[in-house]
């Protein structure tokens, strides 16, 4: 049985967590912390296999707290859940030995699949026969590529995607279609997709004469 600390200032969010890691099979939550204090705590008392852990907490950075377990020789593995996207918290996680990012908000099918793959990889053992093999243990823990729906593009969505995030006070799918040389059909079609995906929202924009034009928002997350 792999032992769960679930590291989460948000009670509601922690019993979501826990909850969601008990309906896993072969997972169990060994203890609940609510910061950086009380996570140090629960280690001493209960060693466990994987952190849960939440990037910003009230008494410090999660990957402060990861940096002093490192230091005192813990070596329990790490699935970060937090809603922070800057790569460079990213890869200095890596870095430290956090092995998952679970962005927020998630589904208990997203959590599910990331601690699937963390128990096949964890699983995994003896000495490898070659680089198949080895390639096969690293890659239980990728997370398969989502399916964009048909006829949209990785490419012009991450454009769309940058141009959205670069417009602080939002676009038009007119205005975004001409920036990027596409349709403003074209346009709205990825916009609407990230509205879907949670990404953006919109709102009716009205003008002097005619129907009102949607206009797109990216949406920014703290936490």
């Amino acid at each position: 049985m792999i032992q769960v600390l679930v590291v989460e200032d948000d009670p509601v969010a922690a019993d979501a967590h826990r909850l969601y890691v008990g309906r896993v099979p072969g997972f169990t939550v060994a203890a609940v912390a609510h910061s950086r204090a009380e996570a140090v705590r629960a280690l001493e008392r209960t060693p466990v296999d994987l952190l849960l852990l939440d990037l910003y907490l009230p008494d410090g950075h999660g990957l402060q707290l990861l940096r002093s377990l490192r230091a005192a020789g813990n070596s329990a593995d790490v699935i970060a859940v937090t809603s922070a996207r800057d790569l460079a918290v990213v890869r200095e996680g890596v870095s430290l030995g956090v092995v998952q990012y679970v962005l927020k908000p998630f589904t208990f099918a997203t959590l599910r699949d990331r601690l699937v793959r963390y128990a096949e990889f964890r699983a995994a053992a003896g000495e490898a026969s070659g680089q198949d093999e080895v390639d096969r243990a690293l890659g239980a823990l990728r997370a398969p590529q989502a399916r964009l729906p048909k006829g949209l593009s990785g490419p012009t969505l991450e454009a769309v995607t940058r141009a959205l995030r670069a417009a602080p006070d939002g676009v038009t799918a007119a205005a975004a279609g001409e920036e990027l040389g596409i349709s403003r059909i074209t346009a709205r079609r990825y916009l609407e997709h990230l509205v879907t995906m949670g990404r953006a929202v919109r709102s009716p924009q009205y003008g002097q004469i005619g129907r009102p034009e949607l206009h797109y928002r990216w949406v920014t997350r703290d936490g």
